[in-house]
């Protein structure tokens, strides 16, 4: 069953189309929603937790209608927001026991969730300390754990890397990847960042303007090419040369930076190329089947 799913969804501002007849359908899993900054990301989730009513069509999220079950899908739904909202002045235990209040957690449970949580998520050390003297990379810690502490079944995070240095990004997208892979919980993550969501998702949805461009497996997005990607060491002078040899030999050759494009006509491609490099007295660094880049849908 899809965990989220919306027909012709759409979303008008006053001046602004969000969303232009959406549709998708989502599985378990992690999925990365992917756009540019104003595609439509954060007003999807905020329709799909039923924060906001969409202008035309219908979604649902978990088998439940946005429109008339929103409080039920808001209690098995965690939700990690884009813009800080954080309280400065209580600890990050006090926050989270909080929270976990609020979901309906007696108290014991809730402390003894609160302290697991902020565990898995780094915390725990600095658990006491108030909020307001916690660095990005902490406060992003205690949204994601603010998301997860009642145990929902399905998470989403809206920019969870934003504001972080490139270690903080590598550690956040760790954690990701064990709520969906070690603790089973689905996730849509949004990111403007398509390198990072192709490390950790298993699905991309790709909006642009509110429109839907793809939705695929990642493993279809970076299929072979069908080009041989060669590079060797003698830079402009040996690609130069190796160029024109293969070109010479009929084969459809263009320059990329340092090395060589080369369309694969059949099996005996390899084999020429091979030889090609060995006559001309060059040493190969690189030969290896090119792989579609997430991007090229973009300019396609």
């Amino acid at each position: 069953m899809s965990i989220i799913a919306t027909r012709g969804l759409g979303k008008q501002f006053p001046g602004v189309l969000a969303l232009d007849e959406l549709t998708i359908d989502i599985e378990p899993g992690i999925v990365g929603l992917v756009g540019a900054n104003g595609a439509g990301k954060s007003t999807l989730i905020k329709i799909l937790l039923g924060l906001i009513p969409p202008t035309r069509g219908q979604a649902s999220v978990l088998g439940l209608d946005t429109a008339r079950e929103s409080l039920k899908i808001r209690e098995l739904v965690g939700y990690m927001p884009e813009n800080d909202c954080l309280p400065p002045d209580v600890s990050a235990t006090e926050f989270i026991v909080h929270i976990a209040r609020v979901s309906g957690l007696p108290a014991t449970a809730a402390r003894e969730r609160a302290a697991d949580t902020l565990r898995h998520v780094g915390l725990y050390e600095e658990r006491y300390r108030p909020i307001g003297g916690y660095s990005t990379g902490m406060r992003q810690r205690v949204k994601l754990a603010q998301a997860l502490v009642h145990d929902p079944k399905l998470v989403f995070l809206d920019e969870p890397t934003n504001g972080l240095d490139p270690a903080g990004r590598d550690e956040m997208l760790a954690l990701i990847q064990r709520i969906g892979t070690q603790f089973g919980i689905s996730v849509l993550v949004t990111s403007h960042l398509l390198g990072e969501l192709e490390r950790v998702a298993q699905h991309l949805v790709i909006i642009d303007g509110g429109r839907l461009l793809r939705s695929q497996a990642v493993t279809a997005f970076t299929q072979a090419s069908g080009v041989l990607a060669v590079e060797v060491d003698d830079e402009a002078a040996g690609r130069d040369r190796l160029g024109n040899r293969l070109a010479e030999a009929g084969l459809r050759v263009h320059p990329d930076g340092r090395g060589l494009l080369i369309d694969i006509a059949d099996e005996t491609t390899y084999d020429l190329v091979r030889d090609c490099v060995a006559d001309l007295g060059l040493a190969l660094v690189r030969m290896e089947n090119r792989r579609h880049r997430i991007e090229e849908v973009f300019s396609s």
